[in-house]
C-alpha cells in the first residue's frame, strides 16, 4: 500500500533502502525523502526513543478547540480499531481518544499516553512527525514507517492552522490497521480540521469581543470629548477615505503603542487616529483606534518617544489604496469596521455595539491580529508590485534576476535561483535536475557563502531543493541547524552559511506548463522567526509568476535562436573569388529579434561585379524567409546580366506577386503577406571603373574617395520593392582606384534616441579613413555609428574597388567582314602568346571564330573582339544587333548550328548581355593557373594588327 511499483511490496522496498540500494522507482516521494531523512539524522529502525514533555498546555488554546471535535470522532470511530490523536506544534500528543475502550489498556505507553514526542527527527517516518515535514495531508502504510514497532498500522494525519496567522499548531492524526485504509477517512480528518481551525479563530474573534466590551464601558464613563463627534465624520467620508483610515488604524493597532495620527485623505480632509490601549474584563490586552477631528482651539499631542516606538509619524500623505486589494484581503476584514452612527459596530469576532457611543470607533483588536492584518496587505502589495517588475524582458537570465530582487528584503535576506542549461539555451528540460547551474544569487549582503553564479551545482537527492524540483512540490524548512538533508550537500559550507545567520530555507520548483525550469531558494537570516505557511505560500505564488515568465522568455530563446540560424543560413557565408572589390560585412541582429536585413555580391560576365542590399519590413521568422527568396531572386536576375534599373523591376514584381499569393483574395482572412521591401542594386566595372546603381526605396550609399572625402551620392530614390507600376532610375559614377563603396540598411543610421543628420554625421566621420582596408571600416563603422540598443537589424558592406590592368585587355574594332575571322584569329594568338597562354590558343582561336562568325552572319556591324585577362580569360565578341543566340542540337544532316554549342562546351560559362548599342556575347575560359599576382603585368597587349604592320584597317584600342 503507497507504493508506486506493483511488483515490489513495502516491506522489500524499506528493506533495499536500508541495505543501501536504489527504491526511488518503488516508494513515493515523500516517503522516501523522510527515509532519507532519518538516515541522515542517525536514526535506527529499531531503536527511534521517543522524548516524553512534562511541560504540555493541556488546557491551551488548541486543546479547547479540539476537545468536542475528538470526541465527535470518537463517537464517529465507535467500535472500530482507530486511534486518534492531537499533537502540538512540537509533535508533542495532547489528548487521545479510541474508538474502542479496550485499545487505551492493550496498546503500548507511546500509542496512549499525552507527552511523547512524534517529530520526525526523533520517531523518523510517522504520520505526526510527516505532517509537521510536509506541511499537508499525508498517509503512511504499514511498512512505510521508518521504526520497526509501527510496521503494522496506517495512519493518516494533516495539519491544524491558526487561520489568521497561518502558523500551524498542532496536527490531528488517525491510526488505524492497514487493512481498514478507506479513502473517506480523508474527508473525515479533513473537515474536523476545519472544524478545529474555525473554533480557534473563534476563540480569537471572542476575545475581540470583550475587547470592544470594554472599550464601550470606558466611552460610556467618559465626558464628551472635545472637538467634532466622530461617527458624524465617518458617516460624511467615501468608501476610499474609510479604506484609508481602516488601513491606517491596523498599524496603529500592530505597533500595540498609544499614539495620534493625523491622516490626509484624497477628498481633502484631514482626520486623526487615536489609539487607546484597551484590556477586558478577563486580562486580555488590545488596543482601540478613534477618528477625530479636532477643533481648532484643541490639539492631540503624542510624546515622541511613543512615536518612535510605534514607528508611525504624527503626520502623514496617504494616497488611497486598490479596492481591489484591499476586499481580497481576509485578515484586515477581519479585524473591525467603523459604521455611519446608529449602526452596528462589529469585531472580527462579531462583538457588537452601539456605534455612536463609541464615538468615532474606527477598530479594536489585538496586536497580534493587526500585525497580520498588515503583513496580509503587504504580502499583497509585494503580488501586485511583481506583476510588473517580474518578466519586463525575454532574457531568461535577467527575469531570474528579478524574480530575486523582487523578493530581497521584502520575503527574504537572500535568494539563489538554480536554472538547467537546456532552460539557458532556450529548450525544454528533458531532465531539470541534471545540468543544474546557478543563475542567480542575490542578497543583503555579497559575502554570504552560497555556491557563486555561473557554476554548475551539482544536489544531493535529500537537499530541499533536489526533493522540491522531483516532487514539484514547494518545500519549507523552518530551521536549517537541524536540516539534514541540507546539511548533507556540504558539511562545511552549510555552516558557513550559518555563520551568517542564515537560519531558514523556502526552496520552490519554478513550474510552468507542467515543465519543471529550475529552482528558486529563499532564505531568511535577519528576521529570528522562521519562515511559516504564508511565506511559503508567497514565495510560491513569486515563483509561478516568474516561471511562467521564464517558460516565455525561453521560449522566444527558441525561437529567436531558430530564426537567427535562419538568417544566417540565408545570408552569404562566404563569397566568390574576384579581382574586382576587395569585400567585408557585418550583420547584426535587432534587440527584439531578427529582421529581414541581407546583402550579396555576385560576380558577373566581363569582371564585373554586382553589391546587393536589402531590407524586408518586419521582424521574425517571417521576415527572414521573405528575405531569403529575394536574395535568391536577385542572384537569378543577376544572372540575366540584366542592369540595375532592370533587376529591380523584376523585383517589385515579384514582391507584389508574392504579396497576392500569400494574402489571396480576403482582405479580411488575417494572413499578413510581405509589407514592403527596400533594395540598393549596384554594378562596378573594374575595366572602365564605372559604378551604376539604382534604389527601391533605400538608403543611398557612401563613396570615400582616395583622398578621404565621403559623400551620399543624389541618387533618384525609386518606389519601396511591392508597389508595383512605377520606374526606377538609374545613375552612374567614376570611381577611382582604391574608392570605397558603402552600403547599409536603416537600422544603422535610424535611432529613436539620435537625430538623423547626427547619425549621418556619425558615419561620415567614421569613414574619412581612405587607407583602411574594409574589414578595419566596418569595425570602425560599427564602433562609432551603431546604436547601443539596436530597434532594427543592420547589414554593412564595404567594399574596395580596383581596377583591371589595361595590359590585361586587348580589344580590336572590325567591320562585319566574313574574311577578316581568320586575321582575328592570328592576332588572338599572338596576344595569347604574350601573357603566355599560348597552350589554350586552340582552344580561344576556335571560340573566338565561332563568335565572330555568328556576330558577321547573324548580328550588324561594326563587330568589336574584347579579350580580358584576369581569374578567367572573357572572350566578347559585341555587334549592333538585340538578336539573341540559342543553343540547339543539331540534327545529322544540318550543315549549320553547331557553333554555340562549340562554345558552351570550350568555355566554363557563357551568356547574352545587352547594351544600349546592340549586345555583347561573352565566353569564360577557366585557366590552369592563376592570373599573375597583384601589381605583376603580364606585359602589354599586343597593338593588334597594326603593331604587325599588316592591317591598318583594324586599330587596337
Amino acid at each position: 500500500m503507497g507504493l508506486v511499483a506493483d511488483d515490489i511490496g513495502p516491506v522489500l522496498a524499506r528493506d533495499q533502502f536500508l541495505r543501501g540500494e536504489s527504491v526511488e522507482a518503488a516508494v513515493r516521494g515523500p516517503i522516501l525523502n523522510s527515509w532519507q531523512r532519518s538516515v541522515s539524522l542517525g536514526l535506527s529502525p529499531d531503536g527511534c526513543e521517543l522524548p516524553f514533555l512534562q511541560d504540555l498546555d493541556l488546557d491551551g488554546r488548541l486543546a479547547r478547540a479540539a476537545g468536542p471535535v475528538m470526541d465527535r470522532l470518537r463517537e464517529r470511530f465507535a467500535g472500530r480499531s482507530v486511534n486518534v490523536s492531537l499533537a502540538d506544534g512540537r509533535g508533542a500528543v495532547l489528548q487521545r481518544r479510541f474508538g474502542e475502550d479496550s485499545m487505551a489498556g492493550r496498546l503500548p505507553a507511546i500509542q496512549t499516553v499525552p507527552g511523547f514526542v512524534f517529530n520526525e527527527k526523533f520517531a523518523g517516518t510517522n504520520g505526526i512527525g510527516l505532517a509537521l515535514a510536509e506541511r499537508r495531508l499525508i498517509h503512511v502504510y504499514g511498512a512505510e514507517h521508518f521504526a520497526e514497532r509501527s510496521q503494522a498500522n496506517a495512519c493518516s494525519a494533516i495539519p491544524v492552522r491558526d487561520l489568521l496567522s497561518g502558523r500551524i499548531e498542532g496536527v490531528l492524526c488517525l491510526g488505524y490497521p492497514h487493512t481498514d485504509v478507506d479513502v473517506s477517512l480523508d474527508i473525515v480528518i479533513g473537515k474536523a480540521a476545519g472544524v478545529i481551525e474555525q473554533r480557534l479563530l473563534d476563540q480569537s474573534s471572542a476575545r475581540e469581543r470583550a475587547l470592544l466590551q470594554a472599550y464601550l464601558d470606558i466611552r460610556r464613563r467618559l465626558p464628551a470629548a472635545d472637538g467634532r463627534p466622530g461617527p458624524a465624520v465617518m458617516s460624511e467620508l467615501d468608501w476610499r477615505d474609510r479604506m484609508i483610515l481602516e488601513e491606517r488604524a491596523t498599524e496603529l493597532i500592530s505597533a500595540a503603542q498609544r499614539a495620534a495620527v493625523e491622516v490626509a485623505l484624497p477628498s481633502g480632509r484631514r482626520v486623526t487616529l487615536v489609539s487607546r490601549p484597551v484590556t477586558s474584563s478577563s486580562g486580555v490586552e488590545g488596543v482601540a483606534v478613534e477618528a477625530v477631528v479636532p477643533t481648532s482651539d484643541m490639539r492631540l499631542a503624542v510624546p515622541t518617544e511613543i512615536t518612535a516606538l510605534t514607528g508611525i509619524a504624527t503626520s502623514a500623505e496617504i494616497t488611497a489604496p486598490s479596492p481591489t486589494a484591499a476586499d481580497t484581503n481576509p485578515l484586515a476584514r477581519a479585524v473591525a469596521t467603523a459604521h455611519p452612527p446608529g449602526a452596528t459596530t462589529r469585531t472580527p469576532g462579531g462583538a457588537t455595539g452601539d456605534a455612536t457611543g463609541a464615538g468615532g470607533l474606527v477598530l479594536v483588536g489585538e496586536p497580534g491580529v493587526g500585525k497580520y492584518a498588515v503583513a496580509a496587505r503587504r504580502r499583497l502589495e509585494l503580488l501586485s508590485e511583481a506583476s510588473t517588475r517580474i518578466g519586463t524582458t525575454l532574457d531568461v537570465a535577467r527575469t531570474a534576476r528579478e524574480l530575486a530582487e523582487m523578493a530581497v528584503p521584502r520575503l527574504a535576506d537572500f535568494v539563489t535561483i538554480d536554472l538547467p542549461e537546456a532552460v539557458l539555451r532556450g529548450d525544454e528540460p528533458t531532465d531539470p535536475t541534471r545540468d543544474l547551474h546557478r543563475t542567480v544569487v542575490h542578497g543583503i549582503r555579497d559575502d554570504c557563502p552560497f555556491y557563486p553564479a555561473g557554476e554548475r551545482v551539482h544536489l544531493q537527492p535529500t537537499t530541499p531543493q533536489l526533493r522540491c524540483l522531483t516532487s514539484g512540490r514547494t518545500v519549507l524548512e523552518p530551521d536549517l541547524r537541524s536540516a539534514a538533508g541540507w546539511i548533507s550537500q556540504s558539511r562545511a559550507n552549510a555552516q558557513r552559511i550559518l555563520a551568517h545567520n542564515v537560519h531558514s530555507l523556502i526552496a520552490v520548483p519554478l513550474l510552468a506548463r507542467g515543465i519543471a525550469l529550475g529552482i528558486a531558494s529563499f532564505y531568511r537570516a535577519r528576521d529570528p522567526a522562521p519562515f511559516g505557511d504564508d511565506d511559503r505560500s508567497l514565495a510560491q505564488e513569486l515563483a509561478t509568476r516568474a516561471a511562467i515568465c521564464i517558460d516565455n522568455a525561453r521560449r522566444y530563446t527558441r525561437e529567436h535562436a531558430m530564426v537567427l540560424a535562419l538568417q544566417h543560413s540565408l545570408l552569404p557565408q562566404g563569397f566568390p573569388e574576384q579581382n574586382a572589390v576587395e569585400v567585408a560585412h557585418r550583420y547584426m541582429p535587432a534587440e527584439s529579434g531578427v529582421g529581414g536585413d541581407w546583402f550579396d555580391v555576385i560576380p558577373l560576365s566581363s569582371t564585373r561585379v554586382a553589391l546587393v542590399v536589402g531590407d524586408v519590413v518586419g521582424h521574425g521568422l517571417h521576415a527572414a524567409a521573405t528575405m531569403g527568396r529575394l536574395r535568391t531572386a536577385a542572384r537569378n536576375f543577376a544572372e540575366l546580366d540584366l542592369p540595375p534599373d532592370e533587376v529591380l523591376i523584376h523585383l517589385d514584381n515579384l514582391v507584389g506577386r508574392l504579396d497576392r499569393e500569400e494574402c489571396g483574395d480576403d482582405p479580411f482572412s488575417g494572413i499578413t503577406g510581405i509589407i514592403g521591401a527596400t533594395c540598393l542594386y549596384v554594378i562596378y566595372d573594374p575595366t572602365s571603373q564605372r559604378c551604376t546603381m539604382a534604389r527601391a526605396g533605400h538608403c543611398p550609399p557612401a563613396l570615400v574617395r582616395p583622398d578621404g572625402t565621403v559623400t551620399f551620392p543624389d541618387l533618384p530614390a525609386g518606389p519601396p520593392l511591392g508597389l508595383g507600376g512605377l520606374p526606377f532610375e538609374t545613375a552612374e559614377f567614376h570611381l577611382p582606384e582604391g574608392s570605397q563603396l558603402v552600403l547599409y540598411t536603416d537600422g544603422l543610421i535610424e535611432d529613436r534616441d539620435r537625430d538623423f543628420d547626427a547619425a549621418l554625421e556619425q558615419l561620415r566621420r567614421a569613414l574619412a579613413h581612405p587607407n583602411r582596408p574594409p574589414e578595419e571600416t566596418c569595425q570602425a563603422v560599427v564602433e562609432a555609428v551603431v546604436p547601443e540598443h539596436p530597434a532594427d537589424d543592420i547589414a554593412l558592406l564595404v567594399a574596395r574597388t580596383h581596377t583591371l590592368d589595361p595590359h590585361r585587355v586587348a580589344t580590336w574594332d572590325l567591320p562585319a567582314d566574313p574574311a577578316l575571322v581568320a586575321t582575328v584569329r592570328a592576332a588572338v594568338a599572338r596576344q595569347l602568346v604574350a601573357w603566355g597562354l599560348d597552350e589554350i590558343s586552340f582552344d580561344i582561336e576556335l571560340l573566338l571564330s565561332e563568335l565572330v562568325t555568328n556576330a558577321v552572319r547573324y548580328g550588324g556591324g561594326p563587330i568589336q573582339v574584347r579579350l580580358l585577362y584576369d581569374r578567367t580569360l572573357t572572350c566578347e565578341v559585341s555587334d549592333t544587333s538585340s538578336t539573341a543566340p540559342h543553343l540547339r542540337h543539331a540534327a545529322t544532316t544540318d550543315e549549320g548550328g553547331r557553333g554555340l554549342f562549340l562554345v558552351a562546351r570550350l568555355s566554363q560559362a557563357w551568356g547574352t548581355r545587352y547594351t544600349v548599342e546592340g549586345k555583347v556575347i561573352w565566353a569564360e575560359c577557366a585557366l590552369e593557373m592563376p592570373a599573375g599576382a597583384a601589381g605583376e603585368s603580364p606585359g602589354p597587349a599586343l597593338d593588334s594588327f597594326g603593331s604587325l604592320g599588316s592591317f591598318d584597317d583594324i586599330p587596337a584600342i
